[in-house]
């Protein structure tokens, strides 16, 4: 199949190697062009623009940074939706804005295009080994149509609200990064060792995710007190000009609140782990 990747960041990379991986036709873009260098040098096609890479493909991916990205890559002068071929499919991998998704949405139908909303949850790990969950919200007709590359590519009041079944979003969280791993499992490579780089997961990424889902809360009307109290120190950890380091690094906060240190030796981190085996 011939496959468009908009994206070469932490997630998108380890994705679009997964479809080359699977002999998927791959054209790419991104706005760094060095990024595109070992997919290009696997046989992938690079493409200047969104618009270009549309016009050559049956389905495009995006893994963007957020809601203002996305609408530039769908929407601007050179964008996917002047490039798509009637019939094509767009899947925006990104963490978005539901408001923006909707609007995306309608002016895409309009054009005979399709857009599906398929953020996903797992980290630059599940990306690499095909780990990932997918939320995918759309047509479904489309979404089993292009199954298949989806599966290489790989809060319950407010989602409710928000029109979730309840059982459908249980399954979709028990498969996501909260679900596939115990929550102290993810403080062994960056909070416990006090090592932030290179980044998991960057603060400023986090911030962005938190932000967004708190937006939606208060369009929604749904009280989310300890995601506003998330933000804060994300926030306020951003603010000390942590943004590229790994988002644990807003745990040094109440490091500094509580008047300790926390920094255990990898080694001795190891040892546990292999006892706990």
């Amino acid at each position: 199949m011939k496959v468009g990747f908009i994206g070469l960041g932490t997630m998108g990379a380890s994705m679009a190697s997964n479809l080359q991986a699977a002999k998927h036709e791959l054209w790419v873009h991104d706005v760094r062009r060095e990024v595109a260098k070992p997919h290009v040098d696997a046989g992938a096609q690079w493409k200047d623009t969104p618009r270009e890479v549309a016009a050559a493909v049956e389905v495009v991916f995006t893994s963007l940074p957020g809601p203002v990205e996305v609408e530039a890559v769908a929407l601007g002068a050179d964008g996917l939706v002047s490039g798509m071929r009637k019939g094509a499919a767009y899947f925006d991998l990104s963490t978005n804005s539901p408001a923006l998704i909707r609007r995306l949405h309608a002016l895409f139908k309009d054009k005979g295009l399709h857009l599906l909303d398929a953020p996903v949850s797992g980290g630059p790990k599940g990306a690499r080994t095909r780990k990932l969950a997918l939320w995918v919200g759309g047509d479904k007709e489309i979404y089993d149509r292009f199954k298949p590359v989806l599966a290489l590519a790989e809060v319950f009041t407010m989602g409710v609200k928000a029109g979730v079944e309840p059982l459908g979003l249980w399954k979709a969280v028990r498969q996501g990064a909260g679900g596939r791993r115990r929550t102290f499992d993810g403080l062994i490579d960056q909070f416990l060792p006090g090592t932030f780089e290179p980044p998991a997961f960057s603060l400023k990424l986090a911030h962005k995710d938190v932000t967004l889902a708190t937006a939606l809360a208060r369009e929604l009307g749904v009280p989310m007190r300890m995601a506003n109290l998330a933000l804060d120190e994300l926030t306020e950890a951003l603010n000390r000009g942590w943004g590229a380091r790994d988002s644990r690094v807003a745990m040094l906060l109440q490091e500094e609140r509580a008047g300790v240190k926390i920094a255990v030796p990898p080694d001795k981190i190891q040892d546990v782990i292999k006892q706990d085996a």
